[in-house]
């Protein structure tokens, strides 16, 4: 244990830290480059290359195949970036024009930007063979896929041309899109680029492959010839005028409305962030994905809109996002009516102040208002968010946080236990520069009228990642009171741990990239009952991916849960398990996902066992099929068999779905969501067009329709929606 505890705090220490030399230099220019994606300037000639790319995959160990070169140059107002890569031929695969395109399975290169030189954050852009951009910011080190969100959106501007041999990509991204410390020489810097053709994934800093492939640990060095400057700032005004003509079927209500409103967004010197709303509309965001849950608790929906999306990892992250989370943005605009139903609620405004104050100190100030809803007996509520962040040694920090969300209506059927809810907080969150150690712990109060004890979350995680293991010690609390209105916390009243320990194996065979061998014991106690067992699950694994970027993986869990109340795992309504009574159950799983880069790529999914006293038969498949350029099809199945024994009641439940996307045009999309589900009794169709007439200016048109899929196949609610918004540079 001594060994242990020495050997975590030596990795707390700077000297433990490991950094790549490699370094380029970024030219200071005078004159304005012309993006054409051409690279016939005189200046890209004295343009030192970023160059030298090394395999991630297959191999982490070899130089890549086919390379690339980046070169760069800047002013005051723009930084402009040159690539050149080397293909196989000209045969890419480019799923889509629509931007934002996912980088697996597709033909791109990417580059990451860490400004303020501490492996945290990083913003994100990449253009693929067709010229088709995109952005994203990088949280959290680049260690999860949590912390990698593309609705980001800035305006900048590439172009790209292809050659038998090689694609040249020219773009200029004004520096007022990043967020950086006036007067620095050097910011950190990698580059990722997927080649289909020749099956290669390759970085410009070497990387193991048991990290991600945009993880901020491994970063080089770009020089810049003259010290930055504070960039003009302007001030982003994006108005919206949206109008709805629909009917709800099941009130017998027609709908009319007309409404406008939008967002500015203020940058603060070079590193703070001020964004604004007014009466924000949401219609033109995308349609969740239903799901099918069989447990007994809530599913975590991702984050869409635009206005929670920059620094989102500043206010989210925060004690175990997944089962203990105190803000989930997602809470604001929803509130539960005297039912216990959720409704939508519209927000009046909104002020987001997010960035550095110094380059060790981020700041996160949110206030959101929204309006009251008489007719559900939902009173108007303001939203409060103070996170706080201070970096200590490489790559970690201590954050705080302050959550409230405050009644201010004086309405009489607002009962005194919902006047407030409160939740203070603090973290460390542990990350060295290779990211061989990752951790977190936390404390968590809430404050809540009436409520008094057992208020209080706690946890403790601790992560060791090295190129053959992976090793997890995890553990939390969460008291029967903890309550946060804002925040994501399935269940209370538990301590829980989830440790894991995981093997990774590299074998010599040419058609197999690696195996993954896992197990993860999941353990809950009731705490107010003397600790008494209530659920668990142990979990193994075993994975295989396959060189064609194929992958193959088998589970078995073995369970036990104890129902404190009734449960009907059939979801038919009908009699429910009774409650106090417990219950042992085996299942396993087997996944496999064929090649993502064929035109038709496909998922299927079987899990067959023991189902609390029964048996639970599912099947998913998810197929899709790529028409490039211009057309995605996707297909979604999934058919759960409920076997009970009687008196409960067995059950065939469906979910089925399928999303066209059709891109015209790097400007014109379409894309069709169709879903039905006989769990919640719904068909529904979101059907969007998109025009961008103008860099990230829309005209939206959007179609809902949902029906009742009984026999009937009754009308619930139908809408059509026209929404314009554009972006002005003042």
């Amino acid at each position: 244990m001594k060994q242990f505890l020495s050997l975590f705090l030596v990795c707390l220490l700077p000297a433990c830290l490991i950094s790549q030399n490699k370094e380029f230099h970024v030219n200071y220019i005078n004159t304005p480059i012309s993006i054409d994606g051409i690279l016939d300037e005189p200046a890209w000639d004295q343009a030192e290359p970023a160059t030298n790319f090394w395999q991630y995959f297959p191999s982490d160990k070899v130089q890549a195949k086919n390379q690339s070169e980046i070169r760069m140059l800047y002013n005051e107002n723009m930084l402009y970036v040159g690539i050149k890569v080397y293909v196989q031929g000209d045969n890419f695969i480019i799923p889509s024009l629509r931007r934002d395109f996912r980088a697996g399975g597709s033909d791109n290169i990417t580059l990451m930007f860490d400004t303020f030189n501490d492996g945290a954050n990083a913003f994100l852009f990449g253009v693929n063979p067709a010229g088709v951009r995109r952005e994203a910011l990088v949280s959290g080190g680049g260690t999860s896929l949590r912390g990698f969100t593309t609705s980001w959106d800035v305006k900048w501007t590439a172009q790209t041309k292809t050659y038998k041999e090689y694609y040249i990509s020219e773009w200029a991204i004004p520096m007022s899109s990043f967020r950086f410390k006036e007067g620095a020489k050097k910011w950190r810097f990698n580059s990722y680029q997927f080649d289909t053709q020749g099956n290669e994934r390759n970085t410009w800093i070497q990387i193991p492959r048991n990290q991600f492939i945009f993880n901020l640990s491994y970063m080089g060095d770009m020089i810049f010839e003259k010290p930055l400057t504070k960039s003009k700032t302007p001030i982003s005004i994006i108005p919206y005028v949206t109008g709805i003509l629909g009917k709800d079927f099941e009130n017998n209500e027609d709908i009319k409305d007309i409404k406008a409103g939008g967002d500015a967004k203020l940058s603060i010197g070079n590193s703070l962030n001020l964004d604004l709303t007014f009466n924000p509309d949401f219609s033109q965001v995308q349609a969740d994905n239903l799901v099918t849950n069989l447990t007994r608790f809530e599913v975590n929906l991702p984050e869409r809109r635009q206005f929670f999306i920059e620094n989102s990892d500043l206010f989210g992250n925060f004690g175990n996002p997944g089962e203990a989370n105190p803000f989930f943005s997602r809470r604001i605009g929803i509130a539960s009516d005297s039912s216990g139903f959720n409704r939508q609620i519209d927000i009046l405004a909104g002020a987001r102040l997010s960035g550095k104050l110094t380059n060790d100190f981020r700041i996160g100030l949110l206030n959101v208002q929204t309006r009251k809803k008489d007719e559900f007996n939902i009173g108007a509520n303001n939203h409060t968010v103070i996170a706080l962040q201070h970096r200590v040694f490489e790559r970690s920090n201590i954050s705080a946080i302050f959550v409230n969300r405050q009644n201010t209506s004086n309405d009489d059927f607002i009962k005194s236990e919902n006047e407030y809810n409160r939740v203070i907080g603090l973290d460390y969150n542990l990350g060295t520069l290779d990211n061989t150690w990752a951790g977190n712990a936390y404390f968590h109060k809430s404050f809540t009228p009436e409520l008094n004890d057992k208020d209080i979350s706690t946890g403790l995680r601790l992560d060791y990642n090295s190129f053959r293991w992976r090793l997890r010690g995890s553990g939390f609390y969460v008291g029967d009171n903890f309550k946060s209105d804002l925040g994501f916390i399935p269940r209370k009243g538990i301590f829980r741990i989830d440790p894991q320990i995981e093997h990774l194996i590299y074998p010599t065979n040419e058609k197999v990239v690696q195996h993954n061998i896992s197990f993860t014991p999941v353990v809950i106690w009731k705490p107010t009952l003397d600790y008494k067992l209530t659920d668990y699950n142990f979990i193994s694994s075993y994975n295989i991916e396959f060189t064609n970027t194929s992958r193959i993986s088998a589970r078995v869990f073995n369970r036990y849960t104890f129902l404190f109340s009734e449960f009907d795992p059939s979801r038919t309504g009908n009699t429910p398990l009774p409650a106090l009574t417990d219950y042992h159950y085996t299942s396993g799983e087997i996944n496999y996902t064929s090649d993502s880069r064929k035109m038709f790529f496909y998922e299927l999914g079987s899990n067959y066992g023991e189902f609390f006293n029964g048996k639970k038969f599912t099947q998913e498949a998810k197929i899709n099929l790529r028409l490039q350029p211009n057309y995605l099809l996707a297909l979604e199945a999934r058919y759960d068999k409920v076997n009970m024994p009687e008196p409960f009641a067995n059950n065939d439940i469906w979910l089925l779905g399928s999303n066209f996307d059709i891109t015209f045009s790097k400007s014109l999309f379409w894309a069709t969501l169709i879903q039905y589900s006989n769990i919640g009794n719904n068909f529904g169709i979101n059907s969007r067009l998109q025009w961008r007439f103008a860099p990230l200016s829309d005209i939206f048109l959007v179609y809902n329709d949902n029906y009742i899929s009984n026999n009937s196949f009754e009308p619930r609610f139908r809408s059509i929606n026209i929404k314009l918004n554009y972006w002005l540079y003042l």
